[in-house]
């Protein structure tokens, strides 16, 4: 990147770092949010930050420190939301030609004409056969259901993360960390002692710790699919930020393909019954095995394909939602004030009560990966300030709760587990809420917030990993 002089800029070379650290931040947010604009594409983006290089090098040419050259070149140069309609305004024949499902071809990676076209859907296709392959087999040597859910996770992700290896490149040290990290947590899972019930029990009753290393390792490897994801570069909060817009995207995508196969699946099925064709046979053994990690795969990919086309549906979502959410959160806690004695709460309300919490701390991620990071406080940023507040007060009910269960009934690995994400998530809404009080009243930019939701994801993936390696011999894997 060069400066208005044509001199290549020194922060550049220096990774960021000096004096001009604090630009370069704001330069990188700018940058990000406007790679998320409907068409406006890369090349576009390039242009537009030597544009506005040019302008803070004039004025700090003029006296302006970084902040106020910064925030005076964005100025002028429009807001971002404003500058990204006109931009779709003016190219509207380049977002329609990228709508549709294969876009016209490039020479920029060398490939022959029409195969680039192919090539990605052709990738992934093979992958999801792959992981189809590899579900199948499980399926066909395993009738455990609890060994089912262990290791279902482990021959499926693995794929996904292929496809992202491929697309980003990976280094190989990376991939290979990566690899052994997960190839690892297979191993932990399936030699440890677990409670699978009595075998002799035609519906054996799990021990509660297989069940949490069933739930939680997921977790684990989901996180590693975000570092292939991020090309290695997990670091860098706006690669994080990326992969939480990607996963709300990857939920709203599968959902539609899920309730499409659905209706299909009911319709043929219906069909051949009328004409006494069995469906069942064929739908277990070998539509499903293909159909789910299959569903997933594609999902990615059209998540991939439209990410810099069309806005993101997940944040839009997450704004229709979040006064709804609101609601509910009132009266979850009139509900659970008025319930009696915290020690008669039910384990499986508290439990939703978790779900519910988990909820809403995604809906304040994706609405703030939406938002424009240079516009003022609004509305809707009460609104999420209201929103943190209601879910810190039904946390702290549930804490309260869970305490009185425990000291009550005693420690047992649900319990522990439940309290620890109850507590991690209280510090997260906790610290989102001061940062976010501190931008509606000016005191401070949203930046800050962005950076605390990504920065602390990896709490989650780290108590995940502690109660699929250490909460089973902790526990007795009971």
């Amino acid at each position: 990147m060069t400066n208005g002089t044509g001199q290549t800029d020194q922060t550049d070379q220096t990774g960021q770092t000096g004096r001009h650290a604090g630009l370069e931040a704001q330069i990188d947010q700018w940058r990000g949010f406007m790679r998320r604009r409907r068409a406006i594409a890369a090349p576009d983006v390039e242009e537009m930050e030597d544009h506005l290089r040019e302008q803070v090098a004039d004025l700090n040419a003029g006296g302006l420190d970084d902040d106020e050259a910064f925030l005076v070149a964005v100025k002028r140069m429009g807001n971002l939301d404003d500058v990204s309609r006109e931009f779709a305004r003016e190219h509207s024949d380049r977002l329609w030609k990228q709508l549709v499902l294969f876009p016209d071809a490039g020479a920029d990676d060398g490939a022959p004409h029409g195969l680039r076209r192919f090539r990605d859907l052709g990738v992934l296709l093979a992958l999801a056969t792959g992981a189809g392959i590899a579900l199948k087999i499980l399926l066909a040597t395993v009738t455990d259901e609890t060994t089912l859910l262990l290791n279902g996770p482990f021959l499926v992700l693995p794929f996904l993360a292929g496809y992202f290896a491929w697309k980003r490149t990976l280094p190989l040290p990376t991939a290979s960390v990566l690899v052994g990290a997960a190839a690892a947590l297979a191993l932990v899972v399936n030699l440890y002692p677990f409670d699978l019930g009595d075998p002799a029990d035609p519906y054996p009753e799990p021990g509660m710790t297989v069940v949490l290393a069933g739930l939680h390792a997921p977790i684990v490897l989901w996180l590693l699919v975000g570092v292939v994801y991020a090309a290695g570069s997990w670091r860098s909060d706006a690669r994080r930020m990326d992969y939480v817009r990607f996963t709300g995207e990857l939920l709203v995508y599968l959902a539609l393909i899920q309730l499409g196969g659905m209706l299909l699946v009911g319709l043929t099925a219906g069909v051949l019954s009328l004409v006494g064709v069995p469906f069942e046979p064929f739908l277990e053994d070998w539509l499903l095995p293909f159909a789910l990690p299959g569903a997933l795969l594609v999902a990615a990919w059209l998540v991939e394909a439209k990410k810099s086309v069309v806005e993101n549906i997940a944040p839009v979502l997450a704004r229709v939602f979040t006064p709804l959410a609101i609601l509910m959160l009132l009266a979850m806690f009139v509900a659970l004030l008025a319930g009696g004695p915290f020690g008669s709460v039910d384990r499986e309300l508290l439990i939703l009560m978790d779900a519910v919490l988990l909820l809403v701390l995604f809906l304040l991620l994706y609405s703030i990966s939406a938002r424009d990071p240079l516009a003022p406080p609004g509305i809707f940023d009460w609104l999420q300030l209201v929103l943190v507040g209601a879910a810190l007060a039904v946390d702290a009910v549930a804490l309260t709760a869970m305490l009185v269960r425990i000291a009550e009934f005693g420690f047992t690995a649900n319990k522990v587990a439940a309290l620890g994400l109850n507590l991690i998530l209280l510090v997260h809404l906790a610290w989102a809420g001061r940062l976010t009080l501190g931008f509606v009243r000016g005191t401070r930019t949203h930046l800050a917030t962005e950076r605390w939701q990504t920065r602390y994801l990896p709490v989650y993936g780290a108590w995940a990993l502690v109660v699929t390696v250490a909460f089973p011999p902790l526990f007795g894997f009971a």
